[in-house]
């Protein structure tokens, strides 16, 4: 089956609004139809990035714009920088933050957290400790696994 020319008809079939495309003849030349699927496009998008956030977990945060770079002794801007970039998700590389307690590094990747899933990613925000609390309290190897596969869903974790 070749692709559709009529961009209209892509976007719906992207959209999957299977009761417009059964009457595609009918209403494939109304003034309303192109609005209706940018509106349907628009919410969609919005209600994806409402969801995305929500379930990152990411709580409250202070902005890198505001993030104090003189406090930490030695802090690599530029690394940072770099992460904030996501090249390290889309290689599916690891990024790990190190350093003593109160220098910035749950503020820094909950800023990358934040970025990913404006540009798209699914993200969950979790410590170290919670998650390992889960899994050694999982009941049971069905339960460890279902744990598992929660963590390994996001693709930023």
């Amino acid at each position: 089956m070749s692709a559709p020319t009529d961009p209209l008809l892509a976007r719906a079939q992207a959209l999957k609004l299977h009761g417009l495309l059964a009457h595609w003849e009918a209403v494939a030349t109304s003034p309303w139809l192109a609005p209706l699927i940018q509106w349907e496009e628009e919410e969609r998008t919005q209600r994806s990035l409402q969801r995305r956030l929500a379930n990152a977990h990411l709580g409250r945060f202070k902005p890198l714009a505001d993030f104090d770079w003189s406090w930490p002794k030695r802090c690599e801007r530029d690394a940072v920088e770099e992460l904030m970039s996501l090249a390290f998700v889309r290689e599916a590389a690891n990024a790990i933050l190190i350093g003593p307690n109160g220098v910035g590094k749950t503020t820094i990747a909950r800023n990358i957290a934040y970025q990913a899933v404006l540009a798209g990613y699914t993200v969950l925000c979790t410590s170290a400790g919670h998650m390992l609390n889960e899994l050694a309290g999982a009941d049971g190897d069905h339960a460890l696994r279902q744990r598992l596969a929660l963590y390994a869903r996001p693709r930023l974790l």
